[in-house]
């Protein structure tokens, strides 16, 4: 079945970095969209950013100029580098897979991302 594993989480100073990998099983996601979300303590889950099977890329406005996505198609994995880590980046961080124009198909477990002041 397909399966969706982040790791790379944990605790980090602010200022600091972070960097975030989702490797899937299952099924080959070269040719679609992934995404990375968040979700803090108290708030709904919200978008960080995307990349598309030619590599556009996306971000909140909240994380631009901070995070990057990239995807390594040969491994069925995608990554997110979050640097100048703030303390409201604090979240539950979790990647996505979608294989059409809509909502996101396939979802990761989740970890835990915690950046002190």
């Amino acid at each position: 079945q397909v399966q969706l594993v982040e790791s790379g989480g944990g605790l980090v100073q602010a200022g600091g970095s972070l960097r975030l990998s989702c490797a899937a099983s299952g099924r080959t996601f070269s040719s679609y969209t992934w995404g990375w979300f968040r979700q803090a303590p108290g708030k709904e889950r919200e978008f960080v950013a995307s990349i598309s099977r030619i590599s556009n890329t996306l971000y909140a406005d909240s994380v631009k100029g901070r995070f990057t996505i990239s995807r390594d198609n040969a491994k069925n994995t995608v990554y997110l580098q979050m640097n100048s880590l703030k303390p409201e980046d604090t979240a539950v961080y979790c990647c996505a897979v979608r294989l059409s124009a809509g909502e996101y198909n396939y979802w990761g477990q989740g970890i835990q991302v915690t950046v002190s002041s």
